[in-house]
């Protein structure tokens, strides 16, 4: 950067222009761009940082571009970003006591990643204890911890949500500290006919959740049977024997709710149907070019003549 100091001060002793040149060799100053091209409006900023330079010194220019700003957001979201994966793929062990499952069964350890939820970790142990016909929905996790209150030791107990990571809540605490156990929640039961799977089977009393969907409920049947198609190619129907009609459930209706509101569950059931295949999709001739499909959609409302093309120069005149 040159410049030329006109005048000497000096205060104290001290040289106030070398101490200026010293100061300003430390200035980035953008002289790349003039003031002209500067947009009517725009803010300026004379306290931005550069992230990306090896010292650290500030911007007087009022047209500092903003690339090397979103570059250095970038950077550190790259840096962020890049340190996520190694975290979320880290495998920890969790003690579940689920004396709830089966009398015989006090706890489970299971090894699970930081990402898996309560909802996986639910249906992660009634794989492993080959209970694919029982409803997740009735199950939850709770979690006991240790706190201090007033120099006392008590003990409280948290309900955790379905979406809730719980190695992410066991790294919190000190480690033998934290007790997580599965608790079950009321249920209902529910009569499905199921004679379309299987025609000596009359029908299959499941307990359900209040909130476990038409969908859900399927795959439960299915399940029992170790059928491998899914649910969406059922459907299940409502049957009122007294008015001899029937009603389609939507996929996203309970089946619970639906069997508390029958004044007379006599005269109502539950029964399990296969969707219908879908009409097969009408193949249309494909022709490139405009002419060629033109002649292609007429092709069936006139008759197919051949003729030669030698003949047709009877017809021309030639001069």
């Amino acid at each position: 950067i040159g410049y030329r100091a006109k005048s000497k001060e000096t205060f104290g002793g001290l040289n106030v222009w070398c101490l200026a040149f010293e100061m300003l060799k430390h200035v980035h100053i953008t002289t790349s761009r003039s003031s002209c091209s500067t947009p009517v409006g725009a803010r300026y900023r004379g306290d931005t940082l550069s992230l990306n330079s090896s010292f650290s010194y500030s911007s007087i220019s009022p047209e500092t571009p903003l690339s090397s700003r979103s570059s250095s957001y970038t950077s550190l979201s790259d840096s962020s970003n890049s340190q996520g994966p190694a975290t979320s793929t880290r495998l920890a062990t969790i003690k579940v006591y689920a004396r709830c499952l089966r009398p015989d069964i006090e706890y489970k350890t299971l090894s699970i990643t930081t990402n898996t939820t309560c909802k996986e970790l639910i249906l992660l142990l009634l794989n492993k204890y080959k209970m694919k016909h029982r409803d997740p929905n009735l199950f939850y996790l709770t979690m006991e911890v240790g706190i201090r209150k007033r120099g006392i030791p008590l003990r409280t107990i948290m309900v955790l949500d379905d979406e809730a990571c719980p190695i992410e809540l066991q790294s919190c605490h000190p480690r033998g500290d934290s007790k997580f156990t599965l608790q079950m929640r009321r249920g209902g039961l529910v009569k499905i006919y199921d004679s379309v799977l299987m025609s000596g089977s009359q029908y299959k009393s499941l307990l359900l959740s209040e909130r476990t969907t038409v969908d859900e409920s399927i795959q439960l049947v299915l399940n029992c049977y170790n059928y491998n198609e899914r649910a969406t190619k059922f459907s299940l129907y409502e049957l009122c024997f007294n008015k001899k009609c029937e009603r389609k459930l939507h996929p996203d209706d309970h089946p619970l709710q639906v069997t508390q509101e029958w004044a007379n569950p006599e005269n109502y059931a539950l029964v399990l149907k296969r969707n219908p295949d879908p009409p097969p999709r009408r193949k249309l001739p494909c022709y490139y070019g405009m002419d060629q499909s033109f002649s292609g959609l007429d092709r069936s409302l006139r008759p197919l003549t051949i003729s030669s093309a030698y003949n047709d120069y009877e017809n021309y005149f030639y001069i």
